[in-house]
């Protein structure tokens, strides 16, 4: 086991070190933990901002979709339909290019860079305890010529920022609760964000008429719990980063809806040629009115009859005389 391990960390490795690089520059500008964790964050935000417009778009896209995946549903009822129902949902998704799991997308792209930086806090923080209990700070993955590097060495391996050691966990020792109250309250505040997140979609989605589906709603409720429990097990300074990057990502869906980039009505299927839509065939099939003829200035107006007011049948024109009933007349 310890060999798989160790051959994983090998490969991880480089990685772990640009990243460590990049820390510690920020450090080397801003001289503060938190602010270079923050630096950090949106560094890894903006490469992962195409990836978060993108899944923004896939779950409008798939609100707009619901009713006709609700008339789907309704058609091919029944398990014996299942697998013929599941065909016709790809096949829309196809047709109108929608991913129903693009909505995941950004969370399971967050998973690798929260292993990273997992990792890179446990090497800031890394000690050794010899014989003789003296413990002595020996950081990894950042350069030894930093300034993060000197200082840490100092510190015993402590990242104090905002009377915090953001190298520990909740649950770690802390010494006292009132110690601890902060790392909670961290948590408390990451799992929020995510929540108001996820609400600014769904009013979003309610201005917009568009049905929230069932498994998005699921979905919802559920991963903030999830990373909660992370949140329980995990540095601070993770936590930090997870509060930073969910922000970030409220403040990118909210210029989406501003800007309307993210407009659910603007991927909608256009209709063949030919038909049309309820409201402009009810407005066909309502009466035009005329508009009327003005007429020139001083030309007198004729006694027009009303439309509804039948013209008079006009009298039979008598038929003239023939000669021979002159003629008995003219006896």
């Amino acid at each position: 086991m310890r060999s798989i391990t160790h051959s994983i960390g090998g490969v991880f490795q480089p990685i772990f070190k640009l990243f460590g690089a990049i820390l510690a520059f920020f450090y080397g500008l801003i001289p503060n933990y938190g602010v270079a964790i923050a630096l950090l964050t949106i560094v890894i935000m903006g490469a992962l901002t195409p990836f978060t417009i993108k899944s923004t778009k896939s779950m409008m896209a798939m609100q707009r979709l619901q009713p006709e995946i609700k008339k789907l549903q309704q058609k091919y009822k029944g398990a014996e339909n299942r697998q013929l129902m599941n065909d016709e949902l790809m096949k829309l998704y196809r047709e109108e290019g929608v991913n129903p799991i693009g909505g995941c997308l950004p969370l399971l792209l967050q998973a690798p860079f929260l292993f990273i930086l997992y990792s890179v806090i446990k090497g800031l923080s890394f000690t050794v305890t010899s014989k003789a209990g003296v413990i002595t700070a020996t950081p990894r993955y950042i350069p030894h010529s930093s300034t993060m590097y000197d200082n840490l060495i100092h510190a015993l391996g402590h990242i104090n920022v905002w009377g915090m050691d953001l190298s520990l966990k909740p649950f770690s020792s802390h010494g006292s609760v009132g110690k601890a109250i902060p790392f909670f309250v961290f948590v408390a505040f990451a799992v929020a964000l995510q929540y108001f997140q996820m609400a600014q979609m769904n009013n979003r989605s309610k201005k917009t008429g568009q049905a929230m589906p069932s498994q998005q709603q699921t979905m919802q409720r559920i991963l903030p719990i999830i990373f909660a429990y992370f949140y329980l097990v995990i540095p601070a300074a993770v936590v930090l980063y997870m509060i930073i990057s969910t922000v970030i990502r409220i403040i990118t869906q909210d210029l989406m809806f501003r800007s309307g980039v993210s407009n659910p009505n603007k991927g909608a299927r256009e209709l063949p040629a030919g038909e049309k839509s309820e409201p402009d065939a009810a407005t066909e099939e309502a009466p035009k009115a005329q508009p009327s003829t003005p007429k020139p200035p001083g030309q007198p107006r004729s006694k027009s009859r009303p439309q509804s007011q039948p013209r008079p049948t006009p009298k039979p024109q008598s038929q003239p005389r023939s000669k021979a009933k002159r003629k008995r007349k003219a006896r």
